[in-house]
């Protein structure tokens, strides 16, 4: 009941919309689906795995989230919306961590054995974000949406991407638990723009038509009249 209590708890801090722990517990298909996640794994662990199968699979059915009787999930774990969610048999998820819809915490089709990762207290993964295989999420990460991840992430890390990679790594806990996550793509185009501005600053030359910033109205009239 005390992980039961948590997860009501953690699904009020993180979602804005959720006006009392009676509305979470009677209408929240994430926090029901764990709800029923800890009568299965009660049932797993005690030998009963074909209970814990009938009852993982009717949870899948109403709620639109595949979370294994198997897995090890900590208290304090809130699933927001949900659909599409699937956790795997050997996936260990610790305290404090937010999911998204459509996130896969499952294996690659190559292990056996521990073969789901483990995700450690205080990660976020966002919106559609795989995280694949016997790998580490470390605490107090973040996962960007769309991401694929299947290396260990280190603690207090920001990834993204296909395959996802660290964009940011610091020694500072991460308090606020959103999906504003950098574009280092965007980043970079940024940082060789105001490159090249400087060089042609340089060497006196104005950016050319094609330019995706003119320098001033002038160039833009030039365009047009080119055209």
């Amino acid at each position: 009941m005390n992980k039961i209590a948590m997860d009501l708890q953690v699904a009020m801090e993180k979602d804005p919309a959720a006006r009392s722990k009676s509305e979470v517990f009677f209408t929240y298909g994430g926090f029901k689906a764990i709800f029923r996640y800890r009568i299965a794994h009660w049932f797993y662990t005690h030998h009963m795995k074909t209970i814990a199968t009938i009852i993982s699979a009717g949870s899948r059915r109403k709620y639109g989230i595949d979370i294994h009787p198997g897995a090890q999930i900590a208290g304090g774990v809130f699933i927001d919306h949900g659909v599409g969610v699937v956790i795997g048999e050997t996936t260990i998820i610790g305290s404090n961590v937010l999911l998204y819809q459509g996130v896969t915490l499952g294996g690659t089709g190559k292990e056996t054995g521990k073969r789901h990762p483990t995700i450690e207290d205080n990660v976020m993964i966002s919106s559609g974000a795989k995280v694949l295989g016997n790998i580490t999420v470390g605490h107090d990460s973040k996962i960007g949406a769309g991401s694929v991840v299947i290396r260990d992430v280190p603690p207090h890390s920001t990834v993204v991407g296909v395959p996802g990679r660290v964009v940011k790594q610091n020694n500072i806990r991460t308090n606020e638990l959103d999906q504003h996550l950098p574009d280092p793509i965007l980043e970079e185009f940024a940082r060789l723009n105001k490159r090249i501005e400087k060089l042609e600053e340089a060497l006196h030359i104005q950016s050319c038509k094609y330019s995706i910033v003119m320098e001033n109205e002038e160039n833009i009239e030039e365009t047009k009249e080119d055209k």
